[in-house]
């Protein structure tokens, strides 16, 4: 029988690291799922206090790792494939929540020999009936589309453990990574719908496109060294599947525009960082309005969310009723590496990185905050930069390429 090892890589999830924890705990699994590794990279929010207080003395699967110094997430999974041993290896993001069931499904993929990789399908769970979260449903139901033709795995995933020992510390797309390095080993990938995971998108659109040109600036990364471009790199893919859902009402059509100009924009932005700053972004910036309580998240609007709110308040309730018989059945227990920082040796980055923004650099005022929420200011800002998003889009894959590389 095969036994699994999930890795959670955490930096600030404060608000969410417990409810994840619980969640996890709560899973069945026909594959006994053999320890918890989280992987903290540098907190300085009550993260670690969290784990070590609530979960690594009660429960001896949970282990927590420190890493002094934040070097990336491609560094913190390393960390975590070095200690993982189980046969399958499940990464989790710290800011996501797994539905029930979610790690069978994603596990039962393995019973195929053939599969090397398994991705679960991401939600968000943002209010659709607004501009960004009408954005975020957007993007991810786009994602699912492509998924199901062509594997495109992210926020949670699976693959067997001895097919990657470690992945390149600057990669800023890790899971896009870990697909071309199995992909590239004979191995198929597989896209689990039913194993469904809730994240929480931008909710600005500094942080939408903070986060879009992140992504795609590795994905150009990945697709120089590796010769890999992730499913979600066809744009005439996306441009086909957009019109083809797209539903002839006023306010859908409209925001539909908007989320496409954004999307291109943040594409282009991506392009630029690469080609022209010389940028890979593998220690990024975080999008502060990604993270947050799921479960409070839940509480302002849609039945859709309501069952998460229910599944991870019956964990809550179920790890309150056992607490107590676990904590006089296990000794506490330290860390499983008290206070480490990574010191893998990898191949340096071909490209430089730059230095973080300052917080102030970062953050928004609140009257520009609620600017970029409304929808009809954001697209009068869009409509003059049509043509430049077009065919700065174009030069990503063309011209940008041609001049700069």
């Amino acid at each position: 029988m095969s036994t699994v090892t999930i890795g959670v890589c955490v930096y600030n999830e404060e608000k969410n690291i417990a409810n994840l924890l619980n969640s996890l705990l709560s899973q069945k699994t026909t594959e006994p799922i053999k320890e918890i590794i989280v992987v903290s990279s540098a907190c300085s929010d009550k993260t670690d206090e969290i784990i070590e207080n609530d979960f690594v003395k009660y429960n001896p699967r949970i282990f927590l790792i420190k890493q002094g110094k934040r070097e990336g997430k491609a560094s913190a999974i390393n960390i975590f494939l070095k200690y993982a041993s189980g046969d399958i290896v499940v990464l989790e993001s710290g800011d996501t929540i797994p539905a029930e069931g979610a790690i069978e499904d994603l596990t039962d993929a393995f019973n195929d020999p053939k599969i090397g990789m398994a991705g679960g399908r991401p939600v968000p769970i943002n209010d659709p009936d607004t501009f960004m979260g009408f954005t975020a449903h957007l993007v991810w139901n786009l994602h699912h589309k492509i998924a199901l033709e062509h594997p495109k795995l992210g926020e949670m995933v699976a693959f067997r453990r001895d097919l990657i020992r470690k992945i390149p510390t600057n990669t800023a797309v890790d899971e896009a990574f870990i697909e071309a390095l199995i992909n590239g080993q004979g191995y198929e990938l597989k896209y689990v719908p039913d194993a469904v995971v809730y994240n929480k998108g931008p909710e600005t659109v500094s942080d939408f496109l903070k986060q879009r040109r992140r992504i795609f600036a590795g994905h150009i990364h990945l697709r120089k060294t590796k010769g890999y471009a992730p499913s979600s790199m066809n744009k005439l893919k996306i441009v086909t599947l957009v019109f083809k859902d797209l539903k002839f009402a006023p306010k859908q059509i409209v925001w539909t525009f908007g989320a496409t100009l954004l999307e291109f924009y943040g594409r282009l932005l991506g392009s630029y960082d690469f080609y022209i700053k010389r940028e890979n972004p593998f220690i990024w910036n975080i999008a502060e309005t990604t993270k947050g309580n799921i479960q409070e998240t839940t509480k302002s609007y849609a039945p859709n969310a309501i069952p998460v709110a229910q599944h991870i308040k019956l964990w809550s309730m179920v790890r309150r009723q056992t607490s107590f018989f676990l904590k006089s059945k296990t000794q506490p227990t330290a860390s499983f590496l008290p206070e480490t920082s990574a010191s893998i040796s990898v191949k340096p980055g071909i490209i430089p990185t730059t230095p973080a923004l300052t917080k102030s650099q970062q953050d928004l005022t609140t009257e520009k905050m609620q600017e970029l929420k409304n929808p009809s200011k954001i697209l009068i800002k869009l409509i003059p930069l049509v043509p430049i998003i077009i065919i700065g889009n174009g030069l990503s894959d063309g011209l940008f390429e041609l001049f700069f590389s």
